[in-house]
């Protein structure tokens, strides 16, 4: 099993950044990506961003790219996501998830999640 841990959320205001950290911990050796996802309020589940334990290759959605970065620290199985230049839209629940195979960005193919953390960006 892996265990992962969210923290960073909180409330920021348009313009401003936040930086998410997930701890993971486990069977960490078993993952291979790592992935950034968000939920909005009656939305569903979407990609934001994922990346490799092994390599930099990292992959954005086309909402985030140039304002998001990912990063890993693979020492502390810990990974990172930048949020420069936050939106009101981006307002959601973000989750860390994590998959034994490569990168992908649907959601259903992920198979650890951490509980989430809120992000609310005010207007």
């Amino acid at each position: 099993q892996v265990q992962l841990v969210e923290s960073g959320g909180g409330l920021v205001q348009a313009g401003g950044s936040l930086r998410l950290s997930c701890a993971a911990s486990g069977r960490t050796f078993s993952t291979s990506t790592m992935a950034w996802f968000r939920q909005a309020p009656g939305k569903e589940r979407e990609f934001v961003a994922a990346i490799r334990w092994s390599n930099s290759n990292s992959y954005y959605a086309d909402s985030v790219k140039g304002r998001f970065s990912i990063s890993r620290d693979n020492a502390k199985t810990m990974v990172y996501l930048q949020m420069n230049s936050l939106k009101s839209e981006d307002t959601a629940v973000y989750y860390c998830a994590a998959r034994s195979q490569a990168l992908s960005t649907s959601y259903a193919r992920y198979d650890y999640w951490g509980q989430g953390t809120q992000v609310t960006v005010s207007s």
